[in-house]
């Protein structure tokens, strides 16, 4: 069914659905609407209007309209064109956005900051001998001088994340070279990526361009986001797996259920109805885009090892969807015909293909003799026990992954930044990767100004998106839980995949940061409660009025408050009562 939200939408922006009035409740015998509910008709409140079985199954894209496009001089012709181009053009349009953000003096400041000292040079390593070499504690410096020297020895050394996402930003040193550049370009690059995909994302979950485009622009205008795509880090390349898959699992709901929706007999208004037959017993044949989100998801696991928790949690999402769709389509008993149909291709589908992606991603260790424990089995015949019979090579890289995860629990040493994952969602404790603190007329620094600088690169979200995001995670809940809306279900799946885990591990060393990952999902909520903002269909033009006001400051308040912060996310030179008028928050310092 046509969400309340992207009709919304939709109408505001000149787009109408079917029809040239907004769709009334379907009229028929029944009891009168109750005192609360003529009540909430005075603020624009409607009852949801019936649906069609197909329309349940495969929710209609509305048709756009140009009156946007008028209002703006343009001709009719002109206005269908761009009309259709916007599916396309609006998110590509927001992108380019982000990555003219994202690329803006990427390779400032020049310096190897925060982690990047460990997976900028585990990348070049990988390049030259496929595993993770060994480096002096002054290789930053011979790094970055002039002339550069990169002391790298073939020597082994341990490390303690799988190799996807050091071979990511391996790419734009092969081009590049080991530089601030270089060792950026490619989480850069996926950064404005993700920032397309989000729109494309949000366009067929709420089946609204509009609302698509608006939740790629909230995360292209993210401080958290920004940064991260910045910096050569390993969270925003399991971010971009984790959002690919999902948008995989989107487009597979949608093409399993437009195949029963095809399957099922018309009824005489030319719609279809339930069938049991088809509902029970239909095969859903080879899902492709399934196959290719447990891609994603292994990319994603092999990257670093908290995407083994999203991988869990999609997969549980996707058999939900198809009990719905099979239930939807009449099936009398959906869960057992999922269990029959359903169940086992999915797994095959996910946690295998994950998890050969995962072993198929340390190709490099496996084809080489010096990584980190690559002889451990050959070394001693009687390793391994009962699974003596696997190769040695396979035994050894067994043993690797449990010394990695017994590093990982064991990780309680404390940090300045380290942050609980209590305080993620309203930025509690940011994390800054750089910090200078140059004099008066030096590197940037006013020569009148009245103390010296601070230039600093602090890893921390648009605090007024976040702080929004608060209370748009108590909306998609309440749209989760009382009105049963799916969409709100997979974003909610989707924070609570990459957010709750780390409440098992609050002894642990964790950083804000970490929550790049469920980032795209909280935009996501944001645009669907400015959605919701914008009114239903049907509501009064005084309701229209204030709901598209109130969601116009919202989104500029927001994109304010991101220019605001900008110097501090970028390591830009400012006078230091600039800097602490930053500072909102004292744990912030």
């Amino acid at each position: 069914m046509t969400s309340d939200t992207a009709t919304s939408a939709h109408q505001v922006l000149g787009e109408q659905p079917a029809g040239a009035t907004a769709p009334q409740p379907t009229p028929g015998p029944g009891p009168g609407p109750t005192a609360w509910q003529l009540r909430l008709r005075r603020f624009g409140h409607l009852e949801r209007p019936r649906a069609t079985v197909r329309d349940r199954l495969v929710p209609p894209f509305p048709p756009q309209g140009t009156r946007a496009w008028a209002v703006l001089g343009l001709s009719q012709r002109a206005a269908d064109r761009l009309t259709r181009w916007s599916a396309w053009g609006g998110p590509v349009l927001v992108a380019l956005v982000a990555g003219l953000l994202r690329f803006w003096r990427v390779d400032s400041p020049n310096a190897v900051i925060f982690d990047e000292t460990y997976y900028a040079k585990d990348a070049w390593s990988l390049l030259q001998y496929g595993y993770e070499g060994s480096w002096p504690k002054d290789a930053n410096n011979l790094i970055l001088g002039h002339p550069q020297q990169i002391p790298l020895s073939p020597e082994h050394s341990y490390v303690v994340h799988p190799p996807v996402g050091k071979w990511m930003i391996a790419l734009g040193e092969h081009f590049f070279g080991l530089n601030p550049f270089g060792w950026r370009f490619m989480v850069a690059l996926l950064g404005t990526l993700s920032v397309l995909m989000l729109c494309r994302i949000g366009r067929r979950l709420f089946r609204s361009t509009a609302l698509g485009c608006l939740a790629g622009g909230l995360m292209a205008f993210d401080g958290l986001h920004f940064v991260m795509s910045r910096t050569a880090l390993l969270d925003l390349v399991l971010m971009f797996w984790v959002l690919a898959a999902f948008g995989c699992l989107l487009v597979d709901r949608d093409r399993t259920r437009a195949r029963l929706a095809a399957a099922l007999p018309e009824d005489g208004s030319g719609d279809v109805r339930p069938d049991a037959s088809v509902g029970d017993r239909l095969k859903l044949g080879l899902r492709p885009w399934r196959l290719a989100a447990g891609l994603c998801l292994g990319l994603g696991f092999a990257t670093k090892w908290n995407g083994l928790y999203i991988l869990a949690a999609f997969g549980i999402l996707t058999v939900l969807w198809d009990v719905g769709a099979r239930r939807t389509a009449g099936a009398t008993r959906a869960w057992r015909s999922m269990a029959r149909r359903d169940l086992l291709p999915a797994f095959l589908s996910l946690v295998p293909v994950a998890v050969l992606t995962y072993i198929a991603s340390w190709a490099g260790w496996f084809a080489t003799k010096g990584g980190y424990f690559r002889d451990w089995a050959s070394t001693d015949p009687h390793r391994g026990g009962a699974w003596s019979w696997l190769p040695d090579s396979l035994r050894s890289l067994w043993h690797y992954q449990s010394e990695v995860y017994n590093f990982h629990v064991g990780l309680t040493s404390p940090h300045t930044y380290q942050s609980n994952p209590w305080s993620w969602i309203v930025l509690g404790r940011p994390v800054s990767y750089f910090y200078e603190s140059p004099g008066r007329g030096q590197d940037g620094c006013p020569a009148d100004a009245a103390d010296k600088c601070a230039r600093e690169v602090l890893a921390i979200g648009t605090p007024l998106l976040w702080w929004a995001a608060c209370f748009a995670l108590l909306y998609v809940l309440y749209r989760w839980v009382f009105r049963r809306d799916w969409r709100a279900g997979a974003i909610l799946c989707g924070i609570a995949a990459g957010w709750l885990p780390w409440f098992m591990y609050q002894e642990r060393t964790i950083f804000l940061f970490y929550a790049v990952v469920f980032l795209p999902f909280l935009c996501l909520a944001v645009a669907m409660m400015i959605g919701a903002l914008l009114g239903p269909p049907g509501s009064s033009e005084r309701r229209r009025t204030l709901g598209s006001v109130g969601a116009g400051v919202l989104v500029l308040v927001i994109v304010w408050n991101f220019i605001y912060f900008f110097p501090i996310y970028t390591g830009q030179p400012l006078p230091m009562e600039d800097w602490r008028n930053r500072m909102w928050l004292d744990s912030w310092v």
